[in-house]
């Protein structure tokens, strides 16, 4: 018996300690995730800047080329037409963004598809905002076409913030449909963890 009265105090401590421990060692997991996402979306850039030349057109398959294109705009040229005030303005964004998901992989380590989407956003954001710190626009150079119609260029950060989002929409639906099949206290103690 006193040997339980003496442990007993001190386990919510150790208990606390040890889950500190390991949300610090998920964050560290997710951010080194999203660094070599960077590093990836980085280095195609790179080749594709040495192999392809502005206005060249390298045909891959009948539906995919491989171009240049400097996209001072966001994701598939969103804003690209913009007087120029976008470069400092999507650079804020990103900054922004990448500062809450940090918080938000610290505070929801656990959330494995929440944080396969935000990883994907974060390494997308950084990888694009590198662009724009360097050469004043983002390196764009996949090119899909289907029938004459050819979607906005975009890389490999824009592929990992598109399925970012989409992640993350599929886990907010996810949540809901677990809340609304479980009911009662034990689904709603469940699913409140998954929620924002």
């Amino acid at each position: 018996m006193p040997e339980h009265s003496t442990i007993r105090p001190h386990a919510p401590a150790e208990r606390a300690g040890g889950q500190r421990r390991l949300r610090e060692w998920m964050l560290r997991d997710w951010l080194g995730s999203a660094f070599a996402l960077v590093v990836i979306d980085q280095i195609v850039k790179v080749i594709v800047l040495q192999t392809v030349q502005p206005g060249q057109v390298i045909s891959v398959a009948p539906f995919f080329n491989l171009v240049l294109v400097y996209n001072p705009g966001a994701a598939f040229s969103f804003l690209a037409g913009a007087s120029g005030w976008q470069r400092e303005f999507f650079i804020g964004v990103a900054l922004v963004a990448s500062m809450w998901i940090v918080w938000m992989l610290r505070r929801y380590p656990e959330r494995t598809l929440f944080c396969v989407a935000l990883t994907l956003i974060l390494g997308g954001a950084i990888g694009n905002l590198i662009d724009r710190l360097w050469l004043g626009s983002v390196i764009d150079f996949v090119d899909l076409h289907l029938f004459g119609y050819h979607w906005p260029a975009f890389n490999v950060a824009d592929s990992a913030i598109t399925c970012g989002a989409a992640a993350l929409i599929w886990d907010a639906f996810r949540g809901d449909a677990a809340a609304a099949a479980g009911g009662g206290a034990s689904s709603a103690s469940t699913t409140g963890s998954s929620k924002l």
